[in-house]
């Protein structure tokens, strides 16, 4: 490669590392505008320190389970000048891109269990996925660790297919979360014989959550390419039709209910990142009709008849449409349904479940452990109180409450 190519590709990754960093933002927001006034302290603080102690976990053991990448040399080095990094930074901002998806996943989590999950605890856990449980799928599935990846494609054809981590990403978060769900139970007055549902605390909040995951999710999906000699414009078409179809679908089966429309769009773009590179535009428009259709139905389903507080319906949005993203990457990318092949939909099915089933069962085992050592809950009266004043000692609108 030439100076100037190494430079475009290094302006190339940042600029998607950027644009991924800002849907933290939206995470926080989404779930700002979700809980009740009295935990939207929490769901901002939550989300950075959650960023920043998971960035430090993926830099110093994640990233080298995944890749075999240490960074414990001269700055010289690191910048290119031998020792296996690429010139001018680019192996630097390559971590940078994807320390911004290894902590999507707390993120991810903290949607589930907001409102009564100790602070500290979480972190700590959070931590722990991100330098352990995370990079071995994350490393077997993008860098073909333990070649698993080359014995499926010498097997069936075809190696497990994920451009942009609708099951790497989104459905070990969402599996995840479902596991912590359970462990720490529903929120106080939530169910029982004087239960009730909780609105959301602002429909605008929760709507600009949204929208800077929406914007955010062009880098997530299109810069997963990690050079500009790779990137595709399929990429972003099908990224874009797959958000409008979740957006739609949802729409039609929520009567138009705002948070179910918001939210549609986000299962759509969960979906699409699978397959975004190999699908015909049409497919992902299905693919994203079909993910706005789980989540309004996964939703309903998780919070009435199964009765598990998940707050922002984090494992139908994340965990089924991710799963279901795997799954339709063997479907839609099919050259028979115009997609570009070389994708195995047996692969693609076993690979999903896989992942998935593989995030669920540690997950279960971290949070049970945490349960029954350090504790993960609130109390009752703390979770009254709400988690700003028992947490940060600090509520949303400080002046206002004096």
């Amino acid at each position: 490669m030439t100076q100037s190519a190494i430079g475009l590709d290094v302006f190339f990754l940042l600029v998607g590392a950027v644009l991924v960093f800002s849907m933290h933002g939206g995470f926080a927001f989404l779930e700002l505008g979700t809980v009740r006034g009295k935990n939207q302290v929490n769901a901002l603080v939550k989300i950075m320190v959650d960023f920043a102690f998971s960035t430090l976990a993926y830099f110093f053991v994640g990233y080298w389970i995944a890749y075999g990448v240490e960074f414990f040399a001269s700055a010289r080095t690191l910048s290119g000048d031998g020792g296996g990094f690429a010139l001018q930074g680019l192996s630097l901002v390559r971590f940078f891109f994807l320390a911004t998806f290894a902590a999507a996943v707390p993120a991810i989590i903290s949607g589930g269990i907001a409102e009564r999950a100790k602070f500290w605890p979480q972190v700590a856990i959070a931590s722990l996925i991100v330098g352990l449980v995370y990079p071995l799928s994350e490393g077997i599935v993008w860098h073909g660790n333990y070649r698993i990846q080359a014995w499926l494609a010498a097997s069936f054809g075809a190696p497990f297919h994920d451009f942009a981590g609708s099951v790497v990403v989104h459905a070990v978060g969402g599996w995840l979360a479902l596991a912590a769900v359970r462990a720490l139970g529903p929120r106080i007055g939530r169910y029982g014989p004087h239960g009730r549902p909780f609105p959301p605390s602002s429909i605008p909040w929760l709507a600009l959550g949204t929208w800077m995951l929406s914007i955010g999710w062009f880098g997530f999906n299109v810069m997963s390419a990690q050079s500009t000699a790779a990137v595709s414009g399929l990429v972003a078409i099908n990224s874009l039709l797959a958000m409008v179809g979740g957006i739609a679908a949802a729409a039609i089966a929520s009567r138009a209910d705002p948070g179910f429309v918001h939210n549609g769009a986000l299962a759509g773009l969960v979906a699409v990142c699978a397959g975004s590179d190999v699908m015909h535009p049409l497919g992902a428009l299905a693919t994203g009709a079909i993910a706005g259709v789980i989540f309004v139905r996964g939703f309903t389903l998780t919070q009435e008849r199964l009765q598990l507080d998940d707050v922002l319906g984090v494992w139908p949005l994340h965990g089924l449409c991710g799963l279901w993203g795997g799954i339709a990457a063997g479907i839609f990318g099919l050259a028979q349904l115009g997609g570009m092949g070389g994708v195995s939909l047996p692969v693609q099915l076993v690979g999903a479940l896989a992942v998935s089933a593989y995030a669920f069962a540690l997950g279960s085992l971290i949070y049970a452990i945490a349960r029954r050592t350090v504790g993960i809950r609130l109390g009752d009266e703390q979770q009254r109180r709400g988690a700003d004043l028992t947490v940060h000692s600090i509520g949303a609108l400080p002046e206002g409450e004096i």
